[in-house]
């Protein structure tokens, strides 16, 4: 999606402040939080890989609004679509490729393999990071839009290769909505564990979306906007490897958070004072480690729980991280008028360092 590394300098390009793309973030987050559980509950009901269909339609024509209407309300609306298709695919694609494992009696398997899948979508977002600048350079920012609707149709069209043995709740005669829901609810209820999993999953998760911010911090940094997509593929590129490693050495997990924390907070300040490559390799690194802390404690998660509702639980996770990541964008919004985005970024590493130490628990 070749929108990734650039829209949020877009938007300030089309002379929005740092305080309205705060909003706009904030918009997509509400949306996301709105839509997250009756999707879960529609996932868990109906077909999972219907709704992985879906998805990428929605988000796509979010894209084209912003396209071709550029302006405040067309960005919200973007991103309220935007916002549906991520609620949508939250909880889906991790139940689906769960259960599917299970009935191939390879459950544990799901940590490496969820883990590489985003690893690859990840190296993915580096390849349209880096063809984002000279397809930005050639045809604007009508091109890279463009680029993006295209990317979701192709991403609707893979759903439909996805494998689904599971026959829904709605087939079965079982399973109306509410039933789920309450089936859902129960599970984190009788289980004390299953709640701190979700705690823990949804911070962790959530503050991975100062992210969003990672293109004006290279801004403020010096960086001209062909290279911003540069800066931003480099730190896709560390999410990917901690991807591909997700599965390997589940105990570190405290130490690898703590690491990524102090990565992160040092990375921002480098990046705003001394070296704004050097930063960069070292935020890369942090959210490396974030994104292979993500995989541990969602195969965690996902060992849990039981089938009927799993979609649900686990979007309830998802619910948690939008919550998280709207006081990320509380934060930002706030912060922007009295520190530099480097400081604010490396405030962030604060919440992780807490995180590190309630994991060991």
């Amino acid at each position: 999606m070749l929108f990734y590394p650039v829209y949020a300098v877009y938007f300030t390009e089309t002379g929005l402040s740092a305080a309205e793309v705060s909003s706009l973030f904030a918009i997509w987050s509400v949306a996301g939080f709105v839509l997250e559980i009756p999707s879960s509950v529609w996932a868990d009901r109906f077909s999972r890989r219907r709704l992985l269909v879906l998805a990428p339609l929605v988000t796509s024509a979010g894209f084209a609004l912003w396209t071709f209407v550029p302006s405040y309300w067309a960005f919200a609306a973007g991103f309220v679509l935007w916002g549906a298709g991520s609620a949508m695919q939250s909880g889906t694609l991790q139940a689906l490729v769960y259960e599917e494992l299970d009935g191939l009696g390879r459950a544990g398997d799901y940590a490496r393999l969820i883990g590489r899948s985003e690893a690859l979508a990840s190296v993915a977002a580096v390849a349209a990071s880096l063809l984002a600048a000279p397809v930005l350079a050639a045809g604007g920012y009508p091109a890279v839009g463009l680029a993006s609707v295209a990317v979701g149709l192709l991403g609707a069209l893979t759903g439909r290769l996805l494998p689904e043995s599971r026959q829904p709740a709605a087939e079965r005669a079982e399973g109306s909505y509410l039933s789920v829901l309450r089936t859902g609810l129960s599970e984190v209820r009788r289980a004390p564990a299953v709640g701190r999993m979700l705690v823990v999953l949804a911070v962790v998760t959530g503050l991975t979306s100062i992210d969003e911010y990672l293109p004006l911090l290279a801004a403020a940094g010096g960086a001209a906007t062909p290279v911003i997509p540069l800066l931003v593929g480099l730190v896709i590129a560390g999410i990917a490897a901690g991807g591909w490693l997700a599965g390997y050495g589940a105990r570190l997990l405290p130490l690898v958070l703590a690491a990524g924390a102090l990565a992160l907070g040092g990375g921002a300040a480098l990046s705003g004072t001394a070296g704004l490559w050097a930063g960069f390799v070292a935020i890369a690194a942090a959210f490396g480690a974030f994104y292979w802390a993500v995989a541990v404690l969602d195969a965690r998660l996902q060992d849990m729980i039981g089938d009927e509702a799993r979609a649900t639980v686990t979007s309830m996770a998802g619910l948690g991280s939008e919550v998280a990541a709207l006081g990320v964008f509380a934060f930002y919004g706030f912060g922007s008028g009295w520190a530099a985005p480097w400081v604010l970024v490396a405030l962030v590493a604060v919440p992780y360092l807490v995180m590190a130490v309630v994991s060991r628990r």
